[in-house]
């Protein structure tokens, strides 16, 4: 949603701001100028990028649009669902855990979760980790070192994919320089037209000067800056799985664990304390 206000209020000024001292919008209108720039970002940018980033980047345009999935709330549902993590291993083992990794869908400890549930890749993450500890792995400092290996990777495959939109937006200046050289050498072509004929080409050449950095500066570049933070609050959520396992690992009690792992939140999504233990002391005990 607030990409569609970002975009409307950039469009809104620019073609405003030319039209209210007297411009002419039917100028603007160039659609061939729009195939040459346009059409050649995506062949230059299908050439650049392999199938994995061609992939992700389309995923990214539904990010874009919905902002990052994570607030408050997803964060109070992932402490609770570590606490009752947590808590069971302490109460039962390590071992109690086996059964609710192996088959996520089907535990009745993540069902209480659905937004949780929904979201495989955290899921994923840490069932992986408890699997580790059902198998009796017991250096939090290995372990610790394995999760950084994984969530760089990982982080690294996302950021792959906002570079990729970052080098697109940085390529459209020059793409239009294209299509305004190209609609220069058409205008040569009519060079003994009358100046009224003349004057309209010139300026239909130049809309591809002006189409090119418009589309870099005031779509694609904010694109690929506002699809990186949504991928940076994905790796946020990941590194706050992270911290509670390795709390727990070294033995700290489940409330101990989680507050260490709200610690980790950026402050607009962090729960309070408060909060946190109040939604952990509704929460029913699972066996």
């Amino acid at each position: 949603m607030l990409f569609i206000v970002g975009a409307l209020i950039v469009f809104g000024c620019v073609i405003g701001g030319y039209v209210a001292p007297g411009g002419h919008l039917d100028v603007l209108w160039q659609p061939f100028e729009l195939v040459i720039i346009i059409g050649a970002g995506v062949g230059a940018f299908v050439i650049a990028n392999p199938k994995p980033v061609l992939v992700g980047a389309g995923k990214s345009m539904g990010t874009l649009l919905k902002g990052s999935k994570y607030n408050k709330e997803s964060y109070l549902e992932l402490l609770s669902v570590l606490f009752m993590v947590f808590k069971l291993a302490k109460t039962k083992g390590d071992l109690a855990l086996e059964t609710h990794v192996e088959t996520p869908s089907e535990s009745e400890l993540f069902k209480q979760f659905p937004n949780f549930i929904e979201d495989h890749h955290a899921v994923e993450f840490l069932c992986d980790y408890l699997r580790l500890l059902t198998l009796g792995t017991s250096n939090s400092h290995e372990v610790e070192n394995i999760m950084d290996s994984e969530l760089e990777v990982h982080h690294g495959e996302l950021h792959s994919i906002s570079t990729a939109l970052t080098n697109l937006g940085d390529a459209f200046p020059a793409l239009g320089i294209v299509a305004a050289v190209l609609g220069v050498i058409h205008t040569m072509g009519s060079i003994t037209e009358p100046p009224e004929v003349l004057g309209h080409l010139i300026g239909g050449a130049l809309v591809g000067t002006f189409a090119g950095i418009l589309t870099s500066y005031g779509l694609v570049s904010p694109m690929a800056r506002s699809v990186e933070q949504a991928f940076d609050a994905d790796s946020h959520y990941l590194m706050c799985i992270k911290t509670g396992i390795i709390a727990h690992m070294q033995g700290y009690a489940p409330q101990v664990s989680i507050e260490f792992a709200r610690k980790t939140l950026l402050s607009g999504v962090r729960p309070s304390f408060a909060e946190v233990e109040e939604t952990v002391q509704d929460l029913p005990a699972v066996g």
